[in-house]
């Protein structure tokens, strides 16, 4: 029987975490951010002090702390991340962690733990699956398949909000910068590099609303045998 996965693909604010929730929703899924099992071993290095690119050490830190991601509509993802059965909260969405995330990412055995897991998850049921490399490593026959983008000064202005709606003062510059770091370590890294699947449909958000977007997919989805 075709398998109904959905992987949605994209670089850092395109519009994959909004997306994915509501289409799970609908679609009666379960939803898993990947990128949030990515910012808690970054959480996690940060934290304890460890060099973001010693592998050895980050992989220690991953196999003694339990990371989970546990459904919880209360919050704006639609789920929270819990370390050792405690709930990290937005922590994982500070600027130190955003900018730390992708060189954890990039480490291949960080990388192969990861995936191992959200597989893992997957084989118990169909899933719409968030991150950078699902539909090109992780669900690579995933049924549905799409790549979502902005341009860099709309993803900017949208997380730049986010932080402004945590409380956080940092300049739309900063942000800026960051994301266009970030692009360039995700888009450049040896293992699993970011980039759309051969037979990913490509969404640019950038003048659309999340309504928009998440009808797109469901329409594709809809109208498949």
């Amino acid at each position: 029987m075709t398998n109904r996965h959905v992987a949605i693909d994209g670089p850092v604010a395109s519009g994959k975490t909004v997306a994915a929730r509501a289409l799970a929703s609908s679609l009666g899924h379960l939803y898993l951010d990947t990128g949030a099992m990515y910012r808690a071993a970054a959480y996690l290095a940060l934290h304890y002090g460890v060099d973001l690119d010693n592998e050895r050490a980050i992989l220690a830190l991953i196999e003694h702390h339990r990371i989970r991601l546990e459904p919880d509509e209360a919050t704006s993802a639609g789920y929270r991340v819990e370390i050792d059965g405690s709930d990290t909260g937005t922590k994982l969405f500070d600027p130190e962690v955003s900018s730390a995330v992708s060189t954890v990412a990039a480490l291949p055995g960080v990388r192969t733990a990861m995936v191992s897991e959200q597989r893992a998850i997957a084989s118990e049921g169909p899933v719409v699956m968030a991150g950078r490399d699902i539909g090109t490593v992780v669900l690579p026959d995933a049924r549905f398949k799409f790549y979502l983008t902005a341009s860099v000064e709309e993803r900017a202005d949208r997380r730049a909000k986010e932080f402004a709606e945590r409380g956080l003062d940092v300049g739309i510059e900063e942000v800026r910068e960051q994301i266009e770091e970030r692009d360039r370590l995700d888009r450049n890294r040896a293992v699993a590099p970011l980039r759309p699947a051969d037979d990913a449909l490509l969404i640019d958000s950038t003048a659309l609303q999340a309504a928009d977007v998440i009808a797109r997919m469901r329409a594709i989805i809809d109208a498949a045998p």
